[in-house]
This record gives structure tokens, C-alpha cells and sequence, in this order.
């Protein structure tokens, strides 16, 4: 037996629907789209996400991102760990360019923020924008400084 021998059962593979092809096939005249209404015409129905002329969802939500208007615009902060900071040597000076640098993060986006998970075992100076509290005084403890 080859892979080119094998079918399927009898009757398990169907044709497929063609409507409108005469009402001997059972989706003649009609075509399966009913009587009248919006849907049965050509190029009928509604665009994506009408909800009948009630507001739509897209609509009903606020903006968000950059609004010319107001000038809003979210801003993205990465955030990383302490003691991913480890990889550093004793006394050196961290900046999101030296994170950037070493690997860490590959994007420092709207700024970098270093969170308290994890232990310190370097000396460092840290001058990065945002510091959890837990962070700075883990770093602290470890003998560096947090600007």
C-alpha cells in the first residue's frame, strides 16, 4: 500500500455548495440569501463593526496614543530587574546606553525602570530614570548609589 492508494470512505467526501445553479439543486432562484433584506441584494450587508446605528464599540472607546489635539501620548518605560544588574563590574557606572550596551534591554524606549526582584552583589552607581523603592535600597545595601 502507498500514500498514493489511499481515499476516503464512500460518502464521506460531499460536493461542494454552488448556489444558484437551478432550483433542481435545491439552492436555485434565491440562491440560499432569502427573499428580500439588505443581505439578499449584491454588495448587501454592513461593513465591519456596524451595530445597526448604534454607536459602534470603536467609537464609543477614548483614544489613546498621540492625539494631535490634546497632545497625549503614552509613555513606554522598560522595566528590569535588579538583580539583572549583576553582569556589571564592582564600581561601574549603569546608564540605560550601558544596559543597552551589555545586552539587557535592546530598546530603552521612553526611559528604563529597575524593579527590586532578585538580590544585588555589585557596588554600582545607577543613574537611570525611575527606581522602585525596594530597588534603590538594594542597591543601596550593596554599598552603590541610585541617581
Amino acid at each position: 500500500m502507498n500514500l498514493t492508494d489511499l481515499k476516503p470512505n464512500a460518502g464521506a467526501k460531499k460536493d461542494g455548495y454552488r448556489p444558484g445553479r437551478g432550483n433542481g439543486s435545491g439552492n436555485g432562484k434565491t440562491a440560499g440569501r432569502g427573499m428580500n433584506g439588505q443581505k439578499s441584494r449584491s454588495g448587501g450587508g454592513t461593513r465591519p463593526g456596524f451595530e445597526g446605528g448604534q454607536m459602534p464599540l470603536y467609537r464609543r472607546l477614548p483614544k489613546r496614543g498621540i492625539d494631535k489635539k490634546n497632545k497625549r501620548q503614552i509613555v513606554e518605560i522598560v522595566s528590569i530587574n535588579v538583580d539583572r544588574l549583576n553582569i556589571f563590574e564592582d564600581g561601574a557606572i549603569v546608564t540605560a546606553a550601558a544596559l543597552k550596551e551589555a545586552g539587557i534591554v535592546s530598546n530603552t524606549r521612553d526611559g528604563v525602570k529597575i524593579l527590586g526582584n532578585g538580590e544585588l552583589t555589585k557596588k554600582l552607581t545607577v543613574k537611570v530614570g525611575r527606581y522602585s523603592e525596594s530597588a534603590k535600597a538594594k542597591i543601596e545595601a550593596a554599598g552603590g548609589t541610585a541617581e
